[in-house]
């Protein structure tokens, strides 16, 4: 690695010679950065899984705003423990099953939902209580040890008694398959779990707060540096930059990462060595609170 390319590392630095479009394909690639209160909410969901099975199984609620990282999260940890053949090799065991929430809180849509991750072959017409016993016998043998359902605030667009009653579906399901269930949502979502005494106890919240000002943000804002090809340092990191990006970005991890790909993006197009403070002129960016004001009107 040359002198010039010591604040990228060894896989960013091999794509400077690549074209512009080469090097916007990279940037614009998804990648784990790893942070303190990730480390913190993986290691959790690592102990949940190693749980053993019992009537009554643990869950969680991972709560946070939208675009702050949740998906990310659980998909990170989804790929950490991946499906592999058992060991009769007749089969594939599963640990981390995620799916989406069905888009209000219905049973026969949840059903549906599982049924088609698992890609099991059935009839929309079937009776629930059908589609429920094809999940379980399923699960139970490819050997789900848990269950991550993201978006579980679309839960709330039913009424409340439906809402109760889909929790506790998911509470039956932990019971009689004897497995952890994660729910993953806004803090909205909290507001449905805390309606019933047994659910809230059963999926105590977490939460993925917004992001502070601070040396943590500061440390994040340069590992995103090291990814991005770019010939000279962005120095990213710096309070005048860094002030920048957290305003435009509210302190939303997701906010922050578009933000930033799209400013190398651009310094990419215009062919700058790095990004300035001037770069972010050059993307159109509608700060997110803004947006939620304009989607109110």
């Amino acid at each position: 690695m040359n002198s010039q390319a010591e604040h990228l590392s060894e896989e960013t630095s091999s794509q400077l010679d690549k074209s512009p479009e080469e090097r916007k394909e990279f940037i614009r690639l998804a990648r784990w950065i790893g942070y303190p209160r990730a480390a913190e909410i993986l290691k959790h969901m690592g102990e949940l899984l190693r749980y053993p099975p019992k009537p009554r199984m643990p869950g969680m609620l991972l709560a946070g705003e939208t675009n702050n990282g949740k998906t990310t999260l659980v998909e990170r940890f989804s790929r950490l423990h991946p499906a592999y053949d058992s060991t009769d090799g007749e089969s594939i065991e599963h640990p981390v099953l995620i799916i989406r929430a069905p888009e209000e809180p219905d049973d026969g849509r949840f059903w549906n939902v599982l049924l088609n991750r698992l890609f099991a072959p059935y009839k929309l017409n079937d009776h629930v209580d059908k589609k429920r016993a094809q999940v379980i016998q399923i699960m139970r043998r490819i050997r789900v040890k848990m269950l991550v359902i993201d978006e579980i605030h679309n839960i709330l667009v039913g009424t409340v008694s439906k809402q109760r009653q889909f929790l506790v579906t998911l509470k039956n399901l932990t019971n009689d398959l004897q497995i952890v269930i994660v729910l993953v949502g806004t803090q909205e979502a909290m507001n449905a779990i805390s309606s019933d005494p047994q659910i809230v106890n059963r999926f105590p919240a977490v939460v993925l707060h917004r992001w502070q000002f601070d040396d943590n943000f500061r440390r994040l804002l340069a590992s995103f540096e090291r990814l991005l090809p770019l010939p000279e340092p962005s120095r990213l990191a710096d309070e005048d930059t860094a002030k920048r990006i957290f305003h435009l970005s509210e302190g939303l991890i997701g906010e922050t990462a578009t933000l930033v790909t799209e400013a190398a993006c651009r310094a990419v197009d215009q062919d700058l060595a790095k990004i300035t403070v001037k770069t972010f002129d050059l993307v159109e960016w509608t700060r997110p609170s803004e947006r939620r004001s304009v989607r109110a009107l």
